[in-house]
């Protein structure tokens, strides 16, 4: 574990959490259309975090949903023969509706096409937007996130964990060598 670099705490996440949530704020100023999908896992728990943030800063409750993507990969069959599927949870019409899709980290592009395919399954949304936690770069896809927390650079023999305490019991980012 000694190659593990932590580059952000539990101060600098919230930190980050509150810019984007302050962005979304700012660019929406009509949030009655806008929903928020997290993809799982930590996008859903990134996604109910910024809800929350959006809810105390402007007493509006978003619509939020889950999507899990893996049955839409393009590399399911490489990542084992029996992906851990979870369910999807869009409870409300998502037709007309700005969806922004929330993740972790934007790495390939592949997993942000795959939440865009899997959400396309549940209607039409007018828009859908990107915010990501952290931006690492080396795309493969031609996406791009529209809010982004933080740009970290790294190479591609390196992995960026973010760790939140819902599921990891600590708020962190780390940066640590590919096996």
């Amino acid at each position: 574990m000694g190659n593990i670099h932590m580059i952000l705490d539990a101060i600098d996440v919230e930190r980050i959490l509150k810019k984007i949530t302050d962005t979304i704020i700012e660019t929406h100023k009509h949030l009655d259309r806008l929903a928020l999908i997290g993809i799982h896992t930590r996008g859903v728990f990134l996604a109910h975090r910024i809800r929350s943030m959006i809810n105390e800063s402007t007493g509006i409750e978003l619509n939020t949903g889950t999507v899990d993507i893996n049955l839409y990969r393009d590399d399911w069959t490489r990542i084992g023969a029996q992906p851990v599927v979870r369910k999807s949870d869009i409870s409300f019409n998502i037709d007309e509706k700005q969806i922004i899709l929330i993740d972790d980290v934007l790495f390939t592009g592949r997993t942000v096409r795959a939440g865009m395919d899997a959400l396309m399954d549940f209607g039409r949304p007018d828009r859908i937007e990107l915010a990501v936690f952290i931006d690492r770069g080396h795309r493969e896809l031609p996406i791009h996130a529209d809010y982004i927390g933080q740009t970290v650079k790294t190479t591609i023999n390196q992995a960026v964990n973010v760790l939140l305490k819902e599921i990891d019991e600590v708020d962190r980012v780390d940066i640590l060598p590919v096996k």
